[in-house]
């Protein structure tokens, strides 16, 4: 019985999308909306909470104020029997029965006025208070619902020196208190939420104009891609300088990669074309004895063994990095001291330093071996007795790396100044040879072209050989 063949699932197929992050804008637009939201609905709670007690303050100034009108207009006879007071009303409000506003009296003998409005009402929780006494409460629940009271006793005279006592009770409902706080609420929250869209608005504005100079190099980047532009060249806002430079020295790095790369190889091409073509001479040569022509053609390949290791070492120069550690010299300087004077043990030579402490490369540590072993063995080679090896740090403001200064002098018989320009000349084929001195100074010279350096010749000082300085710019 045949069977199905299992089916396949390729991973595109069963992995979901990934979830592409927001937006700067959209990151900073959600932030200020959750902020500014919670900023308002402070704002607007406490406005409320200070509008309730500016209301409640009022209310009692009022409440008050009724009472004190009911007292001045209440009398007492020679009988001392308390009169109700003259029907001149402070508000209203007082006259319309369940309106909200009460007015209710107690006082000696059974004594008990209530206000149109008070009639039918039950105000058996009010208590008489002593002479002076006065006191604000609410709001308290009671069959008329929530209420606010304000209450005063007083002493009235009367003849022969006595008095009758009298508390004078003003309440309103709560529900005209709430209703004018509704209403303040309500005309907050309009006015809150027409000042959290205009901010918002404003804000996003803001955000689109303070994240331009992003979008102009995201634009800048699309141009360079294109080809339409070397490097980022706008003028950029100071908290951006760094990065665009950091861009831009990543670009110059790769670009000149590349062009050392084909250089490279158009330099391999070229070079292999003379031992090819002698190769290929002794090959169709029919006279030449076979030691000769085999002598003659290990030769040309032990050339273009030659040429080939020295353009992959030219390739192989990384340049200086954008993003590069610090590899320390001295450490490498003596191990590579080491192996030279164990190849030059005949010569006795005895190679001194001058090494800064803390002196560090910024680059390859492959970059930094091939430009000091060549450098110290074209020093060992020449040198009569003595080498000097000089490196020193220079900061430079304003810039995160320090410079780097690497001398290398020896006592040897120097080199001629008519001489020096040659040695010095750039795009030194593989198959070329300068007299005194080989292919390792054309590795230098690259190596210090691709980290944006300067290499000088001169005449040592101190003694009389040569001397090799390169000079590494702060960064």
């Amino acid at each position: 019985m045949p069977s199905r063949a299992p089916t396949a699932t390729t991973s595109n197929e069963s992995a979901s999308p990934a979830h592409r992050p927001l937006s700067l804008a959209a990151r900073a637009a959600i932030a200020t909306g959750f902020v500014l939201a919670g900023f308002l609905g402070l704002v607007g709670l406490t406005l409320s909470q200070a509008n309730k007690q500016r209301a409640l303050s009022a209310l009692h100034d009022r409440l008050q104020n009724f009472a004190i009108a009911y007292i001045t207009h209440t009398d007492v006879n020679r009988y001392g029997k308390l009169l109700p007071p003259i029907d001149t009303l402070p508000d209203p409000n007082f006259s319309g029965p369940g309106s909200g506003l009460y007015a209710v009296a107690i006082g000696d003998r059974g004594y008990r006025w209530e206000s149109s409005s008070a009639i039918g009402r039950d105000f058996s929780f009010l208590k008489p208070l002593e002479p002076g006494q006065s006191q604000f409460v609410g709001p308290i629940d009671t069959r008329m619902g929530r209420l606010y009271y304000y209450s005063y006793g007083v002493a009235l005279d009367m003849e022969a020196g006595k008095s009758v006592r009298l508390t004078m009770t003003v309440a309103q409902s709560e529900d005209q208190l709430e209703g004018e706080n509704a209403v303040f609420r309500h005309t907050l929250v309009i006015w809150l939420s027409i000042l959290g869209v205009m901010l918002i608005v404003l804000q996003l504005l803001l955000l689109r104009w303070s994240l331009t100079p992003l979008r102009k190099v995201a634009s800048d980047m699309t141009r360079v891609e294109r080809g339409d532009s070397e490097q980022l060249d706008s003028q950029y806002p100071m908290e951006l300088t760094g990065l665009t430079e950091r861009i831009n020295a990543f670009i110059n790095n790769e670009r000149e990669q590349r062009t050392r790369y084909r250089h490279t190889l158009a330099d391999l091409a070229h070079s292999l074309k003379t031992p090819l073509a002698v190769i290929r001479s002794q090959l169709e040569s029919p006279t030449a004895d076979e030691p000769t022509r085999l002598s003659s053609v290990l030769d040309q390949v032990r050339r273009m063994n030659e040429l080939v290791a020295y353009q992959l070492s030219r390739a192989a120069t990384s340049g200086r990095p954008t993003f590069a550690s610090a590899v320390p010299i001295a450490g490498h300087a003596e191990d590579l001291v080491q192996s030279l004077e164990k190849v030059y043990a005949s010569k006795n030579v005895l190679c001194e330093f001058d090494i800064a402490d803390g002196a560090v490369f910024y680059g390859e540590q492959g970059d930094l071996l091939e430009l000091l072993g060549n450098l110290l063995e074209n020093a060992f080679k020449w040198a009569g007795h003595r080498v000097l090896l000089v490196v020193k740090m220079q900061p430079q403001a304003g810039r995160q790396r320090p410079g780097l200064l690497l001398c290398v002098e020896d006592d040897g018989p120097g080199i001629a100044e008519d001489k020096i320009e040659k040695v010095l000349q750039r795009g030194v084929r593989g198959d070329e040879r300068v007299q005194g001195h080989g292919i390792g100074l054309s590795i230098v010279q690259d190596i210090v072209h691709a980290y944006q350096g300067e290499l000088t010749v001169d005449r040592s000082t101190e003694f009389g050989g040569a001397r090799f300085c390169v000079r590494l710019a702060a960064s």
